[in-house]
Formats: C-alpha cells, structure tokens, sequence
C-alpha cells in the first residue's frame, strides 16, 4: 500500500475518503481550496500531513492521530493555518495566535516587538532583542520547523497583536498652549505644555 500522497496545486474543494489508505504516512494537499478534513478516516500511520493555502476552518479530525502528540504540534498548525478556528475539538484562541507568532516567525517578531507607531522604542534595562535563525528548545515539529510561510491577510493583524517591548504613547495638553490670536494679544499667559508618556507592556 502506497505510503506517500501527493494533491498538491490541483483546485480541490474535497477529497474522497483515504480509509483505503491504512499506512498512508506522508501527505501534500497544499495549495489547494479545501475546507474540511472528513476524507481523513482510519489514517493512523499519518505523519506529515502538509495543509498550507487552504480555506480550513475545522481541524477536528487530526484528534488522536501520532502527528498531534508531536511537540508544538498545536501552535505550528495555528500558525500554518491562520483561518483554522476549531483544532482537535478546542476553539482557537487569540492568545494562541499570539504565542505561535514569536515560535515560528522570530526575526520579525522581533523586528515587530521594537517599533511602536512608526518610531523605535527602547526595550526594558538588561534586555535585548535576538536575533536567531534556529528553532527555539522544545517548540520544533518533526523536521518542518519555519518552513511553512505566514501568509495571509490576517498577518496584518496579529502584527498589532503580539506581545512587544514596550508600547509608548505620548499627548499633551492643548489647553496650556494660546492659540494663534491669543498669543498675538497675549490674552493668555503662556504655560510651558506639559507632555504625558505613557509606556506598557
């Protein structure tokens, strides 16, 4: 029995059961329209199930399969798969996509974690921002770690969305400063404005 499916780039909206297929270990169905995983039955020897540029919303059906007991498993399908809102009977969370985004997209979180509209600001006394190419300890997926591009219009989003550095914002009190007449006819007493900053996490 073949081991090895390949359905990659081919228009499919759906795909016919694969009971038939007991020791399928290796699947490629990326790039294509699915939505569902119901063609998935009696798979058991699945390993490498690659789902990327679908149109997945539920991802029921990988529940007690060997590929969900991988480590970080959860995240880096949050993170393949940016419109998938149920896994393994659990809806995702927010905070999940927040947590996968630094796992697997590193420099840019980075890069992200340091620029607060539009302008650089500083990180904590004692911190600094690395800089790394490698999978962080214990958040590796068999050996497909960052190989899966991000890309979807949700990015845009999460890009708000991830923990960062220090987020700063600043305003002044308008009221202190004379308008334009006033100042002329020194109606006003000039007050030095007075500039609030505010800085989180």
């Amino acid at each position: 029995l073949s081991t090895t499916l390949f359905s990659s780039s081919r228009g499919l909206r759906s795909i016919p059961s694969l009971s038939l297929f007991r020791r399928l270990r290796y699947l490629w169905i990326n790039n294509n329209k699915i939505q569902d995983l119901s063609f998935l039955e009696k798979n058991y020897c699945l390993t490498e199930l690659y789902l990327n540029n679908n149109e997945l919303t539920d991802i029921s059906d990988l529940f007690y399969n060997p590929l969900a007991y991988d480590a970080g498993y959860r995240l880096y399908v949050i993170h393949s798969l940016p419109s998938v809102q149920l896994l393994d009977r659990k809806p995702v969370t927010q905070r999940e996509r927040e947590l996968a985004f630094p796992v697997y997209n590193c420099e840019r979180s980075s890069a992200v974690g340091s620029i607060a509209f539009r302008r650089r600001v500083d990180t904590l006394p004692g911190t600094a921002i690395r800089h790394s190419r490698g999978p962080r300890p214990g958040w590796e997926f068999g050996n497909h770690t960052n190989k899966v591009p991000f890309e979807n219009p949700e990015d845009a989003v999460l890009l708000r969305a991830v923990t960062r550095s220090i987020m700063e914002f600043s305003s002044i009190d308008w009221n202190k400063i004379p308008a334009c007449q006033e100042r002329r006819l020194k109606h006003k007493a000039e007050e030095s404005p007075e500039k609030l900053t505010i800085q989180f996490r």
